[in-house]
């Protein structure tokens, strides 16, 4: 991705934060930010559902193009690096959603799109009870899956105990921001964050100099739920914004997962309901996360390699069904109409193949409508 396009992303973003979907879906149909911008003056010929607000804003694109120059200084000069949908470092699977950024921003060393990332959200106010079910379940994620990378939301609480118990366990851990790389919030958090840029990063979708302001820490749910295979709520009052970042899990289709609580315990009444209304799964450890989302564990790989019976090829395979398995080998964990799209296979057909597969032993349907390739 040239650093021209990613100039036009900036400032893409910057002229229609009051019409983010149109701006994404120009994207899309265009290719790339900068074709928005070489369209400006014939929009309607490439989405004739522009609306007169959006046309109108996207006719002078000076003043945003200067404030993108300016980022792209800041920048440079603090080495964080700019992700375009549809660039590969962008997070694969966040791409998927519908309401995916036209660009991040990124400081860090973890890879984003690593085989098994997961959300681990909760309470702000955690409890000691909140606290050692995250340091326990992160604790035995690294023993069975030591390549996960954890996600959070950098906040107090269950987000912070979540990055800090990764840093301890040897994990990568990635915080996603509401605001600007120029700033950390909290504050407190600020050595944290230092220690999690070379053991995973930060990442935000706001420029420099924009506020931390309340709307922003819901916006930034989205992208803590739609870069991750699965979120984990530990700790949840009724309403909160780990509820908010499960909610939006579930409508990405991928799995949801929450530990119950006493009933009557303030801060268990969230996930408890969750559980009630079958909005996420019960599980008491990452032994049951791992065998729920089908997560061969490392441990259980080495020993396969040193018995030597690692199937590196699915035997009695058609053309359509290697098809199928490549791609999930290349993509991860796929719902049916993502599959559908990269694979070039109808609906129809497609379910038949998944169920030979099945049957076969070489795929296992997850909870969320997902496929997962069993290796």
């Amino acid at each position: 991705m040239n650093d021209e396009n990613l100039r036009y992303a900036i400032a893409l973003t910057r002229l229609t934060g009051f019409s983010f979907q149109m701006a994404l879906q120009l994207c899309q149909t265009l290719c790339s930010a900068q074709a928005v911008y070489e369209h400006r003056t014939r929009l309607r010929e490439a989405l004739p559902g522009c609306s007169d607000r959006l046309v109108a804003a996207l006719q002078d694109w000076s003043l945003a193009l200067a404030r993108a120059d300016q980022e792209l200084l800041f920048m440079e000069k603090h080495h964080i690096a700019g992700l375009c949908l549809g660039q590969d470092d962008y997070p694969q699977r966040l791409a998927q959603c519908v309401d995916a950024p036209i660009v991040l921003y990124y400081m860090g060393s973890a890879q984003l799109n690593r085989q098994r990332i997961v959300s681990i959200v909760g309470t702000r106010h955690a409890t000691p009870y909140g606290q050692d079910l995250t340091r326990h379940f992160v604790e035995e994620l690294q023993r069975l899956c030591p390549g996960t990378l954890v996600v959070s939301g950098l906040a107090y609480g269950i987000d912070i105990c979540a990055h800090r118990e990764a840093l301890q366990h040897g994990l990568d851990t990635v915080g996603v921001l509401a605001h600007g790389l120029d700033d950390l919030y909290p504050p407190r958090h600020r050595e944290t964050a230092r220690q999690m840029l070379a053991q995973g990063g930060l990442l935000t979708e706001y420029m420099s100099e924009t506020r931390s302001d309340k709307v922003n820490f819901v916006k930034r749910n989205r992208i803590v739920a739609g870069m991750a295979d699965a979120t984990i709520v530990v700790e949840s009052a009724r309403k909160g914004g780990g509820l908010i970042t499960c909610h939006l899990a579930q409508d990405y289709g991928r799995s949801v997962f929450a530990f119950p609580g006493a009933v009557g315990m303030a801060y268990s009444e969230g996930c408890n309901q969750l559980i009630r209304d079958n909005g996420a799964a019960l599980i008491t450890s990452a032994q049951d996360f791992v065998e729920a989302m089908g997560w061969q564990t490392d441990a259980q790989l080495n020993q396969a390699k040193r018995e030597g019976i690692e199937r590196t090829l699915f035997p009695n395979l058609s053309v359509e069904e290697q098809r199928v398995v490549d791609v999930l080998t290349a993509a991860g964990d796929l719902q049916l109409n993502q599959l559908a799209v990269k694979t070039n296979l109808d609906i129809g057909s497609l379910t038949a193949l998944l169920f030979q597969l099945e049957m076969k032993g070489v795929v296992r349907p997850l909870a969320g409508g997902n496929y997962h390739l069993l290796r």
